[in-house]
């Protein structure tokens, strides 16, 4: 049973609503930073395709709404949520938002700046939230005819993006590891328009029709290969890669078992291997 912090949730509603009034769609979410509702179809022996259509709330970012009514039924079915998620790619400012991780060894700012430097674009002023872990979360609006699809590490290590389907931790969320807040001078700022050269990066890759398609194994064997090579300290970060990345090119449900091994080989429990590429599925769309 989730422990109930009336004090937490009631800041999260409130710091919901005001989201709401700027035109962000939200949902409440737990200490986990997962959806507080669970589905109710949970208990169904097929998983059920269903995006809300029956009704009830338990449906992640289809739940997201910006009607004041809605969202207080929200919170009031979920009376554990202590932060509230905030639904990307819906109008009217589409938002994309852009991860910058710090657990992955990497530097995700100096790679957005290098980014920018060899793509020529500047990212505008806009939102941008600090995580509990020292990471930023930069939030920016897309075109309406732009549909940005969730990724992680694809535009460079350490940097993942929340677009259509996906959703990002509200500011003023606790989690268990802290509080998620913006930086100053930020708060009130409208989402910045994505700039065009980003966009272009940002967009699906174009789908050649080359006739029969073959599976990649080549590649898979290098996602293999680049869990393989993972050093203490980057074994997790890089199955996790590795592993987006599989599911990304319709690799992943073949290519997990060896993911799997791979990661065990060094030095992961089974467990570590199979919860890390399971969060991949889920963050890629394929859980």
């Amino acid at each position: 049973m989730a422990t109930i912090d009336r004090h937490a949730t009631a800041l999260a509603l409130a710091h919901a609503l005001s989201a709401a009034e700027r035109g962000l769609a939200v949902i409440p979410l737990s200490r986990t930073k997962l959806p507080a509702l669970r589905s109710p179809h949970h208990d169904q022996p097929e998983p059920t395709p269903c995006h809300g259509e029956c009704g009830r709330p338990g449906h992640g970012v289809y739940d997201a709404s910006t009607d004041p009514r809605r969202i207080r039924e929200l919170f009031a079915a979920a009376p554990w949520a202590s932060g509230y998620g905030i639904a990307c790619g819906l109008p009217p400012h589409h938002l994309i938002g852009i991860d910058l991780d710090t657990k992955s060894g990497t530097d995700a700012s100096a790679a957005l700046r290098e980014l920018a430097l060899r793509h020529l674009f500047t990212i505008p002023a806009t939102v941008v939230v600090v995580t509990p872990s020292g990471g930023r979360h930069i939030w920016l609006s897309g075109p309406p005819d732009a549909v940005i699809p969730n990724s992680a590490g694809r535009l460079a290590p350490g940097i993942d993006i929340r677009g259509a389907g996906g959703y990002l931790v509200g500011p003023g969320s606790r989690t268990e590891h802290g509080v998620y807040s913006t930086v100053p001078g930020t708060a009130q700022l409208p989402p910045g328009a994505c700039p065009p050269a980003l966009l272009r990066l940002l967009m699906p890759p174009a789908r050649a029709h080359t006739g029969p398609s073959k599976p990649p194994v080549q590649h898979g064997q290098g996602l293999v290969q680049f869990v393989l090579a993972a050093h203490e300290g980057q074994r997790n970060t890089r199955l996790f890669w590795a592993a987006c990345r599989a599911y990304e090119n319709g690799i992943g449900e073949t290519l997990s078992g060896e993911l799997t091994d791979a990661a065990i080989r060094v030095g992961l429990t089974e467990h570590e291997a199979r919860s890390t590429i399971a969060s991949a599925a889920r963050l890629t769309g394929h859980a």
